[in-house]
């Protein structure tokens, strides 16, 4: 078959090359537009375009699929003469006349148990509530939000101290195996998909102020929050050291904490141990490994915790405004 492939974000990678590695012909690649990068704003092709371009692919840019910009595109992936469409993370809705165009139609790589995660963040929200696995599953795509019929699925166990970042790191490679070897099944007329059946749960993208820190709640709550906001948009706090002026602060990773720990301290104060950096929650406390002051870059938590005072806390929802400054 000739595979139109369609991604934009790093996490689709693996499955672009899994696709040719694999023997399919791949003939073009959608993605969208170049982004604004960095704290320079620098222009910046998609970590999918940019490999595209290493393999000498035909590149498409587009935002979208419909109107005068996404009418362009559309003339391009004809003219390629694709007979299927895989996607994995490319960001944007196809329309019908779309997904009607290809002999084979697209199929979509996601990463969760569907229907459990529609949307666009699976990974991250099935962290922040704390769910014990999670996976991926290639569909048939269709008018409606990762509703269409499941191929193929592959489940993977949750550690209560990985971060959506690794997580989803290893999902996309082992995704990317179960996408070649669904178009494989597909090609060769023995792929069957079953209808999702279950209650449907949603996965929007995260924004900053959703992942805001909350030592009052209880600590797998305020554990699973961090990590599932880890590294984007990065969960935080405001933290304030001696009474100063509270500044922002954001917390890379956290784990659980086995032992007993006996403290008179109250949610949002901290326990600075020798080799370990205690947050006080509302049951109980959790261990900070990496965070970042305010300014500064992401760090060990013992590192930042050297000279810090023993006053240090940060605010909880009862002593804190409803607004921060966002970045």
């Amino acid at each position: 078959m000739r595979v139109l492939f369609a991604g934009t974000p790093a996490p689709a990678v693996p499955s672009l090359e899994a696709l040719i590695e694999g023997g399919h012909q791949v003939v073009g690649v959608v993605t969208r537009t170049d982004a604004k990068v960095g704290r320079k704003r620098v222009l910046t092709p998609s970590p999918v375009a940019a490999r595209a371009a290493e393999l000498g692919l035909p590149v498409i840019k587009t935002d979208r699929l419909t109107g005068p910009e996404g009418q362009q595109a559309v003339e391009e992936i004809a003219a390629l003469q694709p007979d299927l469409g895989a996607v994995v993370a490319y960001g944007g809705l196809l329309p019908q006349e779309v997904l009607d165009m290809l002999p084979n139609g697209w199929v979509n790589l996601h990463f969760s148990l569907l229907p459990a995660y529609r949307g666009a963040a699976p990974v991250q929200w099935a962290i922040i509530n704390q769910e014990p696995r999670t996976g991926a599953a290639v569909f048939q795509l269709e008018a409606g939000l990762d509703t269409g019929p499941v191929f193929s699925t592959l489940t993977r166990d949750l550690a209560p101290d990985e971060t959506a970042g690794e997580v989803l790191a290893d999902l996309a490679h082992q995704g990317a195996t179960l996408l070649t070897d669904t178009l494989r099944e597909i090609q060769s007329g023995t792929a069957q998909a079953i209808p999702q059946d279950g209650e449907p749960s949603w996965a929007p993208k995260l924004t900053s102020r959703q992942v805001k820190i909350d030592p009052a709640q209880p600590a797998d709550a305020v554990r699973g929050l961090i990590n599932g906001a880890s590294p984007a948009p990065g969960a935080w706090g405001m933290l304030e050291v001696g009474g100063t002026q509270a500044a922002r602060f954001k917390v890379g990773r956290a784990r659980p904490v086995s032992d007993a720990v006996e403290t008179t301290k109250q949610p949002g104060e901290f326990v600075l141990e020798s080799n370990r950096v205690l947050l006080v929650c509302q049951d109980g406390v959790i261990e900070l490994t990496e965070v970042q002051p305010s300014g500064k870059k992401m760090m060990a938590a013992t590192d930042w915790a050297r000279g810090v005072e023993d006053t240090v806390r940060m605010h909880t929802s009862a002593t804190n405004p409803d607004e921060f400054p966002q970045h």
